[in-house]
């Protein structure tokens, strides 16, 4: 396995810059994951990394070394696509064996069928090697085209939304798998995702990518606990961040158009007008709680529930665990976890409060 460094990447299409001056660096052994919506850049680039798309600056190395010039064959990294880019007539052996059997490999037939052997017991999908892929369910064909990535033992693993069209059981049964094969193996992967929690529970560190530019790189608590803008703050976590606009007088900050007065927290020096940030799990119904608002919206979903509570013309989202015997149109009193405050200027922006 190699260590993989991105330096200053642009990448141009026509009208658009899908990669702004991106930089990050991906350890040997780690699961880097790159987070962002549709459209931010992920698969461009991969496609940078791979060979199949050239930047129009940047440098793209494995192990310190400049891969630029050199052809997608020579790179040697193996590239999950999300769709599943599979022979159909033929079988599943024959489709993970056809990396192997390449004349730049000269992999000998019986060196092939133990790697495939271990493989296929790695992904549960022993049963299936004799089966033609056309007669496979979305689930078996992902398995078979991570196998495909897996079989080769290549510098780089790069995948691409691999776990995207699948049912959720399905999606979290196969998270948990890749996870211990890439714990297992040590391997370098570069896993792309827009979905939150695939990137929160599986990364060992996240860079989180908007409109072609990196905004921030960080663990997954860093991430979650530290957010540097709203964007961050809002892109993990469910359900999303309330963020209100509030000022602050008399060392207190009052959240606008509500009746919500929290006390300034001692090492806080905000400006006189910001956006407060409160994850939902850090608002919490108590009798004796020291704020109030009407139960106007309650989602239960049976391990935990979701709570919309109103005071004024604001509305906070809180999630407690479990269900609850709360009323629609009820008056809860709450309270707020104010060691856990977030704190951001009016561009979004985090502040060191």
């Amino acid at each position: 396995m190699s260590d993989l460094e991105l330096r200053n990447i642009t990448k141009q299409f026509p009208g658009v810059k899908a990669l702004d001056n991106v930089s990050f660096e991906v350890k040997n052994g780690e699961f880097f994951v790159l987070l962002g919506p549709t459209g931010a850049g992920k698969t461009t680039t991969l496609r940078c990394i791979a060979g199949l798309s050239k930047p129009e600056a940047g440098s793209v190395l494995f192990d310190g070394e400049l891969v630029n010039e050199l052809t997608p064959a020579d790179r040697d990294v193996a590239f999950v696509f999300q769709q599943y880019s599979l022979y159909p007539t033929m079988s599943v052996y024959d489709n993970l064996a056809f990396p192997l059997r390449s004349p730049m490999r000269k992999v000998d037939e019986e060196n092939i069928r133990v790697q495939i052997v271990q493989t296929a017991e790695i992904l549960q999908i022993t049963p299936l090697l004799e089966r033609k892929c056309a007669h496979l369910s979305g689930g078996e064909m992902q398995r078979v085209s991570l196998g495909r990535a897996i079989v080769r033992d290549p510098r780089i693993y790069l995948m691409d939304e691999p776990l995207s069209n699948l049912d959720a059981k399905l999606r979290e049964s196969l998270r948990v798998e890749l996870q211990h094969i890439q714990k297992t193996q040590e391997s370098t992967t570069l896993f792309v995702t827009h979905d939150q929690i695939e990137a929160l529970t599986m990364a060992d560190r996240i860079a989180v990518l908007n409109k072609g530019r990196i905004i921030q790189i960080g663990t997954p608590d860093d991430i979650y606990d530290r957010p540097a803008t709203t964007f961050v703050a809002e892109l993990v976590g469910t359900p999303r961040i309330n963020l209100v606009k509030a000022v602050r007088e008399n060392g207190n900050l009052l959240v606008k158009n509500s009746k919500l007065k929290i006390s300034l927290p001692e090492d806080w020096d905000p400006p006189a007008d910001f956006l407060l940030g409160v994850r939902p799990e850090d608002i919490k119904p108590n009798p004796e709680g020291e704020f109030e608002g009407e139960l106007t919206l309650m989602e239960p979903l049976g391990v935990e529930t979701i709570l919309h509570l109103t005071s004024g013309e604001q509305t906070l989202i809180s999630l407690i665990p479990g269900m609850t015997d709360f009323k629609i149109g009820e008056n809860i009193k709450f309270d707020i976890n104010q060691e856990r405050l977030y704190c951001f200027d009016n561009k979004g922006i985090s502040l060191l409060c």
